[in-house]
């Protein structure tokens, strides 16, 4: 299973950044897939899951108002929308994906056996 993440970059206070995740290689039908920062010095967390088959969408409440996960119709594709991004959202993001169990791997109770990269957002 690979995934490529793409979209970070710097952006102003306020501003905006789509996050993409090309997800290739798995073989089970649906996956789960998340997206989590990590700040230096910090541990990583969780910001939001998807199901690719169902659709459902889970959210950590810190950022719900802010984010939103999704998922092209392709499905090989999950993209993560930040708005009114602020200075503490500067961290490396990363996308994971594994089988089910959105909810437990976005709480770090499963944790996701296959991850990208990473991008780097930087907001000044």
């Amino acid at each position: 299973v690979q995934l490529v993440e793409s979209g970070g970059g710097a952006v102003q206070a306020g501003g905006s950044l789509r996050l993409s995740c090309v997800v290739s290689g798995h073989t089970y039908g649906c996956a789960c897939v998340g997206w989590f920062s990590q700040a230096p010095g910090k541990e990583r967390l969780g910001i939001a899951t998807i199901n690719t088959c169902t659709r459902l969408t889970y959210y950590d409440q810190s950022v719900r108002d802010r984010i939103t996960i999704s998922q092209d119709s392709a499905k090989d594709t999950v993209s993560l929308q930040m708005n009114n991004l602020k200075p503490e959202d500067t961290a490396m993001y990363y996308c994971a994906a594994d089988t089910r169990a959105c909810i437990l791997r976005l709480q770090g109770v499963y944790p996701f056996g296959y991850w990208g990269q990473g991008t780097q957002v930087t907001v000044s």
